[in-house]
């Protein structure tokens, strides 16, 4: 017999917000700056943070051992505008986080998912940007954010640490994120992984693994 979840953990960023790649890209356009010199640093710098490489300033902000306002120097210092300006630092993670828009069906499905009975908790990997902590009451029961644990994705320890916040083995936890390398860390601990793509995909598989009836959303 397949095992039913009873918990669902999940990401912010990416799944319960629109896309970071639309997001970036209006940034990008609005404040012209130059795309190449962006994705150039950020490659390099997310590659070691998700793909086992060197510690570097991602790690550290994530796990709240610098703060936004140092990470913000770095960052611009090694972006530019098209026209060869500089890009202004202070409040440069709140520009570039400002096109993240809610997704209501991920929500509601979450809600509804508790209300019959499963539990809920989100597991972020924070960059200092402001979540919709007015939303959280209703839809989890725990909240997970890295900076303010000192741990981050996809160390096993935050994954540990959400499992028994919710009271649940891993085996019984749906992990939800839009980032492979954070599901499949999760997967290798036991829970059953969902790489989110899509707010329909991700609903139906969620149905299929917890038990749920989330068809009142469409």
């Amino acid at each position: 017999m397949t095992q039913i979840c009873r918990g669902i953990i999940t990401d912010w960023g990416g799944v319960l917000t629109s896309p970071l790649p639309v997001a970036i890209e209006t940034w990008l356009e609005t404040e012209r700056i130059d795309r190449s010199a962006y994705l150039t640093v950020m490659r390099d710098w997310l590659h070691a943070a998700y793909a086992g490489g060197e510690r570097n300033l991602v790690h550290a902000l994530e796990r709240g051992e610098v703060d936004t306002g140092e990470f913000e120097q770095s960052l611009a210092g090694q972006l530019r505008l098209l026209d060869g300006g500089a890009v202004p630092a202070a409040g440069l993670i709140e520009r570039m986080f400002a096109g993240f828009l809610p997704v209501e069906e991920m929500y509601t499905a979450l809600r509804e998912a508790r209300a019959q009975g499963v539990r809920t908790c989100l597991l972020s990997n924070s960059w200092g940007n402001g979540y919709p902590q007015e939303r959280f009451a209703d839809t989890f029961d725990a909240v997970v954010i890295s900076g303010e644990v000192g741990m981050r994705k996809p160390e096993p320890e935050i994954f540990a640490h959400a499992l028994e916040l919710v009271g649940l083995p891993p085996e019984e936890c749906v992990f939800i994120d839009d980032i492979e390398h954070n599901v499949t860390a999760a997967q290798e601990l036991g829970m059953v992984g969902i790489v989110h793509t899509d707010p329909e995909l991700t609903r139906k598989r969620l149905e299929e693994e917890c038990g749920v009836d989330l068809t009142a959303l469409l």
